[in-house]
C-alpha cells in the first residue's frame, strides 16, 4: 500500500542571528539601545577572538607538527599566525565559568584592558562599561551564557562566515531600534552593496572621509573575496569624529582581520582636521550626514578644498563632495549618498557649485532612490558618481554624457516603517551602469527608468539633475485591444456608473421623504 504524502507544512528555521539577536534583545530590559548595542557588540567580539585564540592554544599545546615545541603562551606564537593573543583571565571559559558571579561587569572591564594591553592594535578600541549600576549583572550572565553556546572564532564558524552574519545582522537591527541616532553609524546594508558593486573596489586605496561603523570597508573587501580577487590589493582610509562609533568600525574591521590602523578618530571631524590631508584614492565611498547645517564651514571660508565654490556654511552636501572630489586621485572614481536637493538646489551658491562640477565633466552618474531606505531620516536621497579621467580609464570616452538612473520604483517594504533592496534590484542598477560605463556594453535607455543624456541636455535643464527629468515616463505595455474598443468600454462603465449613482441619489430622497424632510 502506497504511503500518503505528509503534508504537515515544515516549520523553517530561524536563521542563528535573528534567534540571537530576539534572544540579546530580551535581555536588554530598561537598557536604552544606544548603550546596550557597545555592550552585545563588545561581548561578541571578545567571544570571536577568544575562540580563535582557544583553537589556536589547543594546537599549539599539542606541539604536532609545525607546532612542535611551540609555547602556547607565548603571545608572539599568536601574532605570527595574525590571531590575537587572549590573557588567561580573559578568555571566554573564564568569564563563563564566572558569568552567574555578582563581580561579573567588572570581570569583563579588567578582561577587555588585558587584550588591549596585549594587542595594541585594539588600543583604546575596547567596551570597559560592563561594570555601571544601570547594566543588570544577571542579564549580562545570562548573555554570556547565550554567545557561550555558539562558536564564532573558530575555523568552521569562521568559514561559514557567522560571525560577519551576526555581527551585521546586530548592527542593522540595532539602528532600526534607535531610529534616528542609529543612522550615525549605520548605512543600510543594500545602500553600501550597490555603492560598492557601481564601484567595484578591486585594486588601490578605499577612503571614507565619515566611516561610521565601517560598513563600505567591509563590503569593499567582500567584493574583492567573491570576484577571486586579491585582500592585500586594497588598503583603507578613514575618518570618524565619534568616538564611541570609531571603536564599533575598529572592531568590525578586526573580526574580519582588515587592517584598521588607516580608520582615525577625532572629534573634530573630516573638516576641521583631516586625518589624511595629502592622500589620494582610487576608489571614495560615503554617506555623509544629509543637509549637515553645524560643519563649522564659517572657519573655512578659504579652504583649499572648495575648488568648485565656497559650500554655504548652512548645509555641507557640497563641502563633502568637494572634501572627496580633493581626495581623488587621478584615475580614481567615487560614490557617495547626498539627499535629493543636491540636484536642484541653488540656495546658498550650492547651483553654481554644481554646474561648475558638471561644467568640469566629472559627474558619472545620479540614481534616485526611493524613500524609507534609512532608518535615521526620511529625506529623499540620491547617489551621485563622480570619476576623474572619464575619457578613458579602461572605460570609453562618457565625458559629454552623464547616466540618469531612476530607481524610486525598486524595492519592497521589509517593515511598515522600512525597505530594502533585493539583490535583483542592486544588479539591475549596477548591471545599467556598467553597460553605459564599459565599452561595447550593449547599454539602452529604457524608458521610465535610465537614460544617457548629453551634457547639452543637462544645460538645458540648467544643470538639474534630477532623473525624472531625463528619463521620462514609462510607456504602457499594449494590451492589443484596439482604441475604439477601449473607448466604448470606458463610455459604458461611466454610463452604468451615472445610472447607479442616480438610482442611489433617488432612494435617499424616497427615504427622506418617508421621515418628514422634503427634498
Amino acid at each position: 500500500m502506497a504511503k500518503t504524502a505528509d503534508k504537515t507544512p515544515k516549520k523553517t528555521e530561524e536563521p542563528l542571528q535573528k534567534s540571537l539577536w530576539k534572544s540579546a534583545d530580551r535581555l536588554r530590559k530598561n537598557m536604552d539601545a544606544a548603550e546596550y548595542k557597545h555592550v552585545v557588540l563588545g561581548l561578541i567580539f571578545l567571544k570571536y577572538i577568544s575562540d580563535a585564540f582557544e583553537e589556536l592554544h589547543a594546537k599549539l599545546s599539542e606541539g604536532l607538527g609545525e607546532y612542535a615545541g611551540a609555547d602556547p603562551e607565548d603571545a608572539d606564537e599568536y601574532r605570527a599566525e595574525n590571531v590575537f593573543f587572549v590573557p588567561e583571565g580573559a578568555r571566554w571559559s573564564y568569564l563563563q565559568a564566572r558569568a552567574k558571579l555578582p563581580g561579573i561587569g567588572k570581570d569583563v572591564d579588567e578582561a577587555m584592558e588585558a587584550i588591549e594591553k596585549e594587542n595594541p592594535t585594539l588600543k583604546g578600541v575596547l567596551p570597559k562599561q560592563y561594570a555601571r549600576q544601570n547594566l543588570d549583572k544577571a542579564s549580562l550572565g545570562a548573555l554570556i551564557d547565550l554567545l557561550g553556546k555558539i562558536g564564532l572564532g573558530d575555523a568552521t564558524a569562521r568559514s561559514r562566515d557567522i560571525l560577519g552574519r551576526v555581527y551585521e545582522y546586530f548592527l542593522g537591527e540595532f539602528a532600526a531600534a534607535e531610529g534616528k541616532k542609529g543612522g550615525q553609524f549605520y548605512t543600510p546594508a543594500a545602500i553600501v552593496k550597490l555603492l560598492v558593486n557601481m564601484l567595484e573596489p578591486y585594486k588601490g586605496r578605499v577612503y571614507d572621509p565619515c566611516c561610521g561603523s565601517g560598513g563600505m570597508f567591509v563590503q569593499s573587501e567582500k567584493f574583492v573575496e567573491v570576484h577571486q580577487g586579491r585582500i592585500d590589493d586594497i588598503s583603507i582610509y578613514g575618518q570618524e569624529s565619534n568616538q564611541t562609533t570609531y571603536r564599533l568600525c575598529r572592531m568590525n574591521l578586526a573580526i574580519r582581520g582588515i587592517d584598521g590602523s588607516n580608520v582615525r578618530w577625532n572629534g573634530e571631524g573630516s573638516f576641521l582636521n583631516d586625518a589624511h590631508k595629502d592622500m589620494k584614492a582610487e576608489y571614495i565611498i560615503a554617506n555623509p550626514p544629509f543637509n549637515d547645517s553645524d560643519w563649522s564651514g564659517e572657519l573655512l571660508r578659504d579652504d583649499p578644498r572648495w575648488q568648485f565654490g565656497v559650500p554655504p556654511v548652512g548645509n555641507a552636501n557640497f563641502a563633502w563632495m568637494q572634501h572627496m572630489i580633493y581626495h581623488l586621485a587621478p584615475n580614481g572614481t567615487l560614490g557617495l549618498v547626498l539627499a535629493n536637493g543636491s540636484l536642484s538646489s541653488n540656495s546658498g551658491g550650492e547651483g553654481e557649485i554644481r554646474k561648475a562640477i558638471i561644467e568640469a565633466k566629472l559627474v558619472d552618474c545620479i540614481v534616485a532612490l526611493p524613500d524609507k531606505l534609512f532608518y535615521n531620516t526620511g529625506i529623499p536621497a540620491c547617489l551621485w558618481f563622480i570619476s576623474h579621467d572619464r575619457r578613458n580609464h579602461n572605460f570609453r570616452n562618457r565625458e559629454d554624457e552623464i547616466l540618469f538612473i531612476d530607481a524610486r520604483n525598486l524595492g519592497q517594504m521589509i517593515t511598515r516603517r522600512n525597505r530594502d533592496f533585493s539583490d535583483e534590484d542592486i544588479a539591475r542598477i549596477a548591471d545599467t551602469y556598467h553597460a553605459w560605463r564599459n565599452k561595447d556594453g550593449g547599454y539602452e535607455d529604457v524608458k521610465g527608468f535610465c537614460k544617457a543624456a548629453t551634457l547639452e541636455d543637462v544645460r538645458k535643464h540648467k544643470h538639474v539633475l534630477t532623473p525624472g527629468r531625463y528619463v521620462g515616463i514609462p510607456d504602457e505595455e499594449d494590451d492589443g485591444v484596439p482604441f475604439e474598443e477601449k473607448m466604448t468600454k470606458l463610455t459604458e462603465e461611466l454610463a452604468a456608473q451615472m445610472a447607479q449613482g442616480q438610482a442611489l441619489d433617488a432612494r435617499i430622497r424616497e427615504n427622506l421623504a418617508k421621515v418628514g424632510f422634503g427634498v
